[in-house]
């Protein structure tokens, strides 16, 4: 993200104002956290501020902005253009998706009709979930996922909040520039991360989106629809999930996916999971570091568990 003015553009006046005051870089911010009548909060840097009634990050909870109802009901009525019924499928995800990419969480009171989510309403929290892309942190990676010119599967492990789902862009990015047909099922919206059905991640010019949609369905309805010979998916790990990989996998397709974890070993104990690495159906894991800076990668293996980088 080049700039903050498809976020600021949509906080109200008020934070709106006290926001392009601070003078942070838009590069280091990460999450605005907005509830009623509680202390606005941002994530910079790693780190998290209060926003103050002067414009500026302080860890002191004196003279801090405290939002109003008045004001979170202004900023829903930006974010969906005065028209929220429009956005009822998204808010029965719990979040909608705003032109940058950016994600905003929903959390209020849920109105549930014959057992399902219906819509919510009374929406009282919000979390803004700043979109980065980072083009070109595949570039060292990406080679030890190849054989003789061609995309190996390839899942990549890591913790939560170590760049996994950003690192994935960059290779779906990569293998669809360089070639490949790609079918994206992005359930939560945060790989392409499209608004109104277009992509505002650089995703590659032969990307096919499945935005919003639940991975297994995605993944059947792209083999039989779009014909990729690249599945990609982020977090997998319900029987469903795999279910539909094998089947994408016996279709032909190469898969790429993202998973929660620390190393292989775990995730040879996690049910369906281990049946995948004990088939050998991924032929390379990036595993990503617990420490330093997110992305960075501890070690890339083969389908033997042969170290082949880190």
């Amino acid at each position: 993200m080049e700039n903050t003015s498809e976020i600021y553009h949509i906080l109200p006046k008020s934070v709106r104002g006290l926001m392009q005051k601070s003078g942070l870089k838009p590069r280091e911010l990460q999450e605005i956290r907005l509830r009623i009548h509680q202390p606005v909060i941002v994530r910079y840097e790693n780190k998290e501020y209060f926003l103050s009634t002067a414009g500026k990050l302080t860890t002191s909870h004196h003279f801090v902005h405290v939002l109003t109802r008045e004001e979170l009901k202004q900023m829903m009525e930006y974010i969906s253009n005065y028209s929220l019924y429009a956005y009822e499928d998204q808010l029965r995800q719990g979040f909608l998706t705003v032109k940058g990419g950016h994600r905003v969480g929903i959390a209020g009171k849920v109105s549930i009709e014959d057992g399902e989510i219906k819509t919510m309403k009374h929406i009282t929290f919000l979390n803004i979930r700043v979109a980065h892309e980072v083009i070109g942190c595949a570039e060292g990676i990406f080679e030890h996922c190849t054989k003789d010119g061609q995309l190996l599967p390839v899942l990549i492990i890591s913790p939560p909040g170590r760049g996994k789902t950003t690192l994935l862009r960059d290779m779906i990015r990569m293998a669809s520039d360089g070639g490949e047909t790609v079918g994206v099922v992005d359930e939560r919206s945060e790989i392409a991360a499209s608004y109104m059905g277009v992509p505002q991640n650089k995703v590659g010019i032969r990307t096919d989106v499945m935005d919003g949609c639940p991975k297994s369905e995605g993944m059947m309805m792209l083999v039989r629809s779009m014909a990729p010979n690249v599945i990609a998916v982020d977090e997998i790990g319900k029987k469903e999930d795999v279910d539909a990989m094998l089947y994408s996998a016996y279709c032909g397709c190469t898969l790429m996916a993202t998973i929660h974890g620390k190393d292989m070993e775990e995730l040879k104990k996690v049910p369906y999971v281990g049946e995948m690495i004990e088939r050998k159906v991924f032929k390379r894991y990036v595993v990503l570091s617990e420490q330093g800076k997110a992305g960075t990668v501890k070690e890339i293996l083969d389908e033997e568990g042969v170290r082949l980088y880190g």
